[in-house]
């Protein structure tokens, strides 16, 4: 696959919406941090080390063809990338914003389908990233594992006995696994229940993150779930505790949406409906309310409400409507006026081909 087609193309796998409990769940992904022995991590070294790191990580990964998971994968460096393309990656979740802001000699192997990104000299050496749609996190930890497993053979890593592997974060020492879930939660936010859940994920260990990770906000209802400490933690443990709380927000969810549709099932059709009006025929929108308003329609989808607008196709629109995405396809910096005219174009037309087909 070319570099252009990694940008150029909307849909990722996790987007396709096929996956378990996909109605609530967009995705489950996996990340473990591993860093090389004898090298400074990547937020203390200098452009020779880092330079270093580069090459042994390619090396291993040029001789490892023979993988079948790596096999259609593409070296990518950022160093070879605008600041446009960058983002774009950010935007469809294969890299993160710091990779994309501030790693000096960083790279990232792309699987084909995408549902593999092992990020180089980010945060650490190594962060491998597994992407599945909907609820998957079992899968996506034991594909994670298995190509740790494969660089671990190939590459020396900084490892304690009492502390585990050793990262460039404390809160990732230990096992170095972030595993989360990505979760669309429209009716607890109608309902105005997410205030009271929210606090209570953290006060057991986890993580409630806006849709990019860290400090990002939650658009669209969209919010990240996570484990917050790795260290003294199996992986068996972090990923029950997240599967568990998980499952909770799910069917917390259902009730939500079951409750709304029983007591007020004409004011949540008329909010469906009015939100798809506007994006069927804006002609300005800004992101924060074309998020709003696609969560509202992806709601109405998944109720059965609105019956010829496809699920991947609102998780497509949340990604293709980002500043990125938009920039890109313009081959051009658009101001935010630029942009919202040209987000309310490609929504009309999105929601109209659909409709066609």
């Amino acid at each position: 696959m070319s570099l252009h087609r990694y940008i150029r193309n909307s849909v990722s796998e996790w987007m396709r919406g096929k996956g378990p409990q996909s109605d609530i769940v967009i995705s489950s992904r996996v990340r473990i941090a591993r860093n090389l022995a004898d090298l400074p991590f990547p937020t203390v070294a200098d452009e020779h080390q880092a330079k270093e790191v580069l090459h042994r990580v390619e090396q291993v990964y040029r001789r490892g063809r023979d993988n079948p998971v790596l096999s259609d994968a593409k070296w990518i460096s950022m160093a070879d990338l605008t600041d446009l393309e960058k983002r774009v990656l950010v935007e469809k979740h294969l890299i993160s914003l710091n990779m994309a802001e501030e790693s000096r000699h960083g790279a990232v192997i792309l699987s084909g389908n995408e549902a593999v990104s092992i990020m180089v000299n980010e945060e650490d050496h190594l962060r491998i990233q597994c992407l599945f749609p909907g609820f998957q996190l079992v899968d996506a930890w034991r594909l994670a594992d298995q190509l740790d497993d494969w660089f671990e053979k190939r590459l020396n890593y900084a490892f304690d006995e009492k502390c585990g592997f050793l990262t460039s974060c404390p809160t990732n020492v230990g096992t170095g696994i972030r595993a989360s879930v990505m979760v669309h939660l429209p009716a607890l936010a109608m309902a105005e229940q997410l205030n009271r859940l929210l606090p209570a994920i953290t006060q057991v260990g986890l993580a409630v993150r806006g849709i990019y990770g860290e400090g990002s906000e939650a658009l669209g209802n969209l919010y990240q779930v996570s484990n917050q400490v790795t260290l003294g933690l199996t992986e068996d443990e972090i990923l029950d505790k997240l599967q568990g709380v998980v499952q909770q927000l799910i069917q917390h969810e259902k009730n939500a949406r079951a409750h709304l549709m029983e007591i007020s099932p004409v004011q949540l059709e008329d909010r469906v409906y009015r939100s798809y009006g506007i994006l069927a025929n804006a002609r300005v929108i800004d992101s924060k309310e074309a998020m709003s308003r696609l969560s509202d329609v992806r709601l109405g989808v998944d109720l059965g409400l609105i019956r010829d607008v496809s699920a991947h196709v609102m998780n497509e629109l949340m990604v293709i409507t980002q500043p990125g995405f938009l920039q890109h396809q313009a081959g051009q910096v658009l101001t935010p006026e630029e942009r919202d005219k040209r987000r309310a174009a490609l929504i009309r037309e999105r929601l109209a081909q659909e409709k066609r087909s």
